[in-house]
């Protein structure tokens, strides 16, 4: 769970992608970061769109104890503090040319 992501090296990763270029690899699977954020070990991906077990009173009022409650696809950024959260791109990332891929695992 506390894996370490490091500024890349050419030789393994793409670097240097503008927003457009680091959506693409979103949507096949890929996680992206930012070499100018400040956060060590932060990365992007996209989650596609599923279902989970229905949970707060909220849900169950409106889905039914018992239902799964769908979902659409969403970006998340893992945090510093090894959180998730879910994510959207300010302006200056959108406008960034320094997004890289990180290194595929396994």
């Amino acid at each position: 769970m506390n894996e370490k992501v490091t500024p890349p090296s050419p030789a393994e990763f793409t670097f240097g992608l503008g927003f457009g270029s680091a959506l693409d690899h979103l949507k096949e699977g890929r996680r992206v970061a930012r070499d100018g954020w400040n956060g060590k070990g932060m990365f992007v991906y996209l989650v596609p769109p599923a279902s989970y077990a229905v949970q707060t009173g909220a849900a169950k009022a409106y889905f039914g104890e018992g239902s799964m409650v769908p979902y659409n696809a969403y970006f998340a950024i893992k945090n510093v503090n090894d959180t998730v959260s879910t994510w959207v791109p300010s302006v200056n990332d959108c406008l960034a040319d320094d997004w890289y891929v990180l290194q595929e695992e396994g």
